[in-house]
């Protein structure tokens, strides 16, 4: 199989203004691709947790948003990157319900109930990378598992 075409652009995250901006442009870049209402309101809410994760317990990073064409389907892939104190338990911060407080209470398990693709990449003392991936509905076939 092919890689999938993209488009990349990178936003930083360092302030609140800033995480206005990435749901902005999320939302901007899931309509444009032709996600559905629904689709675009769990796509957005899941960033904003995230984009807010990277601010509040990373000291902040950049959120890489790629658009991706593969064959006839479309998708979005957000990378939220942060040089952080990273996440010491990973289990535990997985687990529904656990919240360390200031977001908007789905924590990572909901963000990634959110979205069709998830992978969390973090080591203390080196920061955290979580990237999600959604297709645009009616496009099963994409959805490579790769982040």
């Amino acid at each position: 199989m092919h890689a999938p075409l993209a488009s990349t652009t990178r936003l930083p995250i360092g302030s609140d203004v800033d995480l206005g901006r990435v749901r902005q442009h999320v939302r901007q870049a899931a309509a444009g691709l032709g996600f559905g209402l629904v689709q675009q309101t769990k796509l957005v809410t899941a960033a904003s947790e995230l984009a807010r994760n990277t601010l509040v317990h990373g000291g902040g990073g950049h959120l890489e948003m790629t658009r991706l064409e593969e064959g006839a389907g479309r998708g979005l892939r957000l990378s939220f990157v942060d040089a952080g104190p990273g996440i010491r338990d990973v289990e535990l911060a997985m687990t529904d319900g656990y919240t360390s407080g200031g977001g908007l209470g789905l924590g990572l398990s909901g963000a990634r109930r959110l979205v069709q693709e998830f992978a969390l990449d973090s080591r203390p003392g080196q920061g955290t990378t979580v990237t999600i991936t959604d297709w645009v509905t009616g496009f099963p076939s994409a959805r490579t598992g790769a982040p």
